[in-house]
């Protein structure tokens, strides 16, 4: 996944999120009834200290039904938890590098296209280039909060889902659904969009 989203938006790390990933949510005091998924981040003298949560059960699941050989609806949800983690380290971990800093909003408004543009690039390849026209209602309305967040998480969520949506639906308009498609123009506009910092962020997509 985090290969993936390094050739959807031509930014490749030197960190393996393989290498930062943890699976045991006791020993880290992760409440598992509310999250399959977290990244953990403290600020240390000489930088951050990064771990990435995922469920050992998602990630079971995945092994045994893959979203990279087939994105399904057996395995759409399990996907979007893991490829959040792995969006929140990739981006998190690419803006340090050159010490910018990144908002919770801009991480979760971030990992919610990623989660769209992934799977996007696979079903496209899967499908033998055919466009998966009903994968944006599927991704941003057919989707529920968990009833545990508090309620500065669930506004902060709700917001990241709406701001993705309206600019997904954009580039969708623009340049998938159009007579003449442009898949390298829509590629070209994700990658612009994943440069841009908080505050171009949100002017870009409200």
């Amino acid at each position: 996944m985090q290969t993936l989203l390094a050739r959807i938006y031509d930014v490749p790390s030197d960190y393996a999120v393989a290498d930062f990933l943890i699976t045991d949510h006791l020993q880290f005091g992760i409440d598992q009834r509310v999250t399959d998924e977290q990244v953990l981040v403290r600020e240390a003298d000489d930088g951050l200290q990064v771990s990435v949560y995922v469920a050992a059960e998602v990630l079971r699941r995945l092994a045994v039904d893959s979203p990279i050989d087939a994105l399904s609806d057996s395995n759409i949800g399990d996907y979007c938890t893991a490829l959040e983690g792995v969006s929140h380290f990739h981006y998190l971990t690419w803006r340090a590098a050159h010490a910018d800093s990144v908002s919770l909003l801009e991480l979760e408004l971030q990992a919610e296209v990623d989660k769209y543009a992934a799977a996007v690039w696979l079903l496209t390849a899967q499908r033998k280039g055919r466009f998966p026209g009903a994968l944006h209602e599927r991704m941003f309305h057919r989707v529920h909060f968990h009833a545990a967040l508090d309620a500065e998480s669930a506004a902060r969520y709700r917001e990241a889902n709406r701001c993705a949506a309206r600019f997904c639906r954009e580039l969708e308009e623009r340049f998938l659904r159009c007579r003449r498609i442009q898949p390298a123009a829509w590629l070209q506009e994700l990658r612009k969009f994943y440069r841009l910092g908080h505050a171009k962020k949100l002017r870009r997509v409200t």
